[in-house]
């Protein structure tokens, strides 16, 4: 698990139809990494959001935004990043995920200036992790350790611009507002013990 290829065998068939095996190669030549760089953690710690991609056990895949206040994602070390998992809808189809099979994905964007950089590695979920306390709101960190690092050509990003951030993310000592959904009777009386939002 720690020293995957970054073709296999249909990427290469496809670049043979293609004609980019050449490019392929010197774009990993050049590219490709295993430890961040300074520009590395600057861009990843200055992202609000990012796109995470796992998979379960049999391989089905799942892919979920991630969103929190810039600095949610941190490098902690040269081949590692953390992040971490906030309250949510409760079915953990991410973290679970991870708990069955650690490969991951991430997609970081900057819709701004656009740029865009991948990250993919093998992952840990702790709900005891060091960084726990230092993080308002986090049920969990998950730390992936980089296998592939790749900065993506950005053509094709749209230019867009933050509007407002999300008044959900956490704050320390500031209490999120409950979100609507949580209140239908639907599902208040199946929300976890505890949850501030779950009527007596």
């Amino acid at each position: 698990m720690d020293d995957h290829p970054m073709y296999h065998e249909h990427s290469r068939a496809l670049q043979d139809e293609f004609d980019s095996r050449r490019l392929a190669d010197r774009l990993a030549e050049k590219l490709l990494r295993r430890r961040f760089t300074d520009e590395d953690r600057a861009f990843i710690e200055a992202q609000s959001l990012f796109f995470l991609a796992t998979a379960d056990a049999e391989g089905w895949p799942d892919c979920s935004y991630k969103g929190g206040a810039p600095g949610f994602v941190r490098v902690v070390d040269p081949e590692t990043l953390a992040f971490p998992s906030f309250d949510g809808n409760g079915m953990f189809k991410s973290l679970g995920n991870l708990r069955a099979n650690p490969r991951v994905g991430l997609l970081f964007l900057s819709f701004d200036r656009p740029k865009r950089l991948r990250v993919n590695g093998v992952a840990s979920v702790d709900t005891a992790d060091p960084l726990l306390p230092l993080v308002p709101g986090a049920q969990a960190i998950v730390r992936v350790r980089a296998q592939h690092i790749f900065p993506n050509c950005p053509r094709y990003i749209h230019r867009m611009a933050l509007v407002e951030p999300s008044p959900y993310v956490p704050v320390q000592g500031v209490a999120a507002p409950i979100p609507a959904w949580k209140t239908f009777p639907n599902f208040n009386d199946a929300l976890p013990r505890g949850d501030p939002a779950r009527a007596p």
